[in-house]
């Protein structure tokens, strides 16, 4: 029986990825705590043996009737971003991927309500949202499987929650797998205007577009340090005021995945809470519990509506 070894909400901003110097230009001559972060994860998480599988549930890659999981046996090849390709400019990437794994977990999306393809194209498009966090995390690190899962534009809380509940099931149904699961996105998504947009670059939180965008982002840090991921799903309207990136479905699979509102996981944050361009940005770690995620194995969508 596989299991979900650990997970963590983190941040891929295309800042991470520049250069030092630029980096440092930027920030007022300091380096971002996003970078220092990830690099502790790295050493406490990833380099580990721990696992074998890590599973990306990326913001950036918007799918429309139907939710995919990539299915490559490998995946290489140079990217430049269509978004920022000044910055992300012909990165090279090589990473295993886990087709067995990703069949798993399609398999069980009938059982819970919605519709899961695994996708092995070779064409297939990469996002940085998947890509940046694995140059931190999982370059140089031989035999680590990489994949990814698009967040779905039609879809709502409900069925992002569903498909964190199929990814469970997929990995309990492949013997031996340890997987990470990475929510890779942000909190509050609204940028400055282009023309304000280069004052507000340094990663003080200041910059963040509003002071209650900054504060709906600190709440729920707070709450997720605490392990009170029912108070994030319980006010999930409350806070689509202030535009989550991908209306915060990355973090809605994964919470699925660990039991949701029973989920009490406790996050380490790694490094401070930063603003990108108006954006708010964290990485938060959540260590498996010794007795498990809390919540067990979810009834399938009928029962769950039978009972309400």
């Amino acid at each position: 029986m596989g299991e979900i070894a650990g997970a963590g909400l983190l941040a891929h901003v295309p800042t991470i990825v520049l250069p030092e110097k630029v980096r440092l230009d930027l920030n007022e001559g300091r380096e971002i705590t996003l970078v220092t972060g990830l690099r502790q994860l790295r050493r406490d998480v990833f380099e580990s043996d721990a696992y074998d599988t890590v599973v990306v549930l990326d913001s950036h890659w918007a799918t429309t009737v139907e939710f995919v999981v990539t299915a490559h046996h490998r995946r290489a090849g140079l990217f430049t971003s269509e978004e920022l390709p000044r910055g992300m400019c012909r990165m090279p990437y090589d990473f295993p991927g886990d087709p067995e794994l990703a069949h798993a977990v399609a398999g069980f999306a009938e059982r819970h309500g919605t519709w899961i393809t695994p996708v092995d194209d070779p064409y297939l498009p990469v996002h940085y949202a998947t890509l940046n966090l694995w140059k931190f995390l999982g370059e140089g690190l031989p035999g680590k499987r990489w994949l990814s899962i698009g967040v779905c534009q039609t879809g709502d809380a409900e069925d992002h929650l569903r498909l964190g509940r199929a990814l469970a099931d997929g990995i309990a149904a492949v013997p031996g797998r340890r997987v990470l699961l990475v929510a890779s996105g942000a909190l509050s998504h609204t940028f400055w205007p282009l023309r304000e947009l280069r004052d507000h670059e340094a990663s003080d939180p200041a910059h963040i577009r509003t002071p209650e965008a900054r504060a709906a982002d600190e709440e729920r840090i707070g709450w997720l340090a605490g392990g009170r991921h029912d108070r994030v799903l319980d006010t999930m309207d409350a806070f689509a005021r202030f535009r989550p990136e991908a209306r915060f479905a990355h973090y809605l699979m994964m919470a699925g995945a660990l039991g949701a509102r029973e989920c009490v996981a406790r996050g380490r944050q790694y490094g401070q809470y930063e603003n990108s361009v108006g954006t708010g940005q964290v990485h938060l770690w959540f260590d498996r519990p010794a007795g498990g995620w809390t919540g067990g194995a979810p009834a399938p969508a009928a029962a769950r509506d039978r009972e309400a």
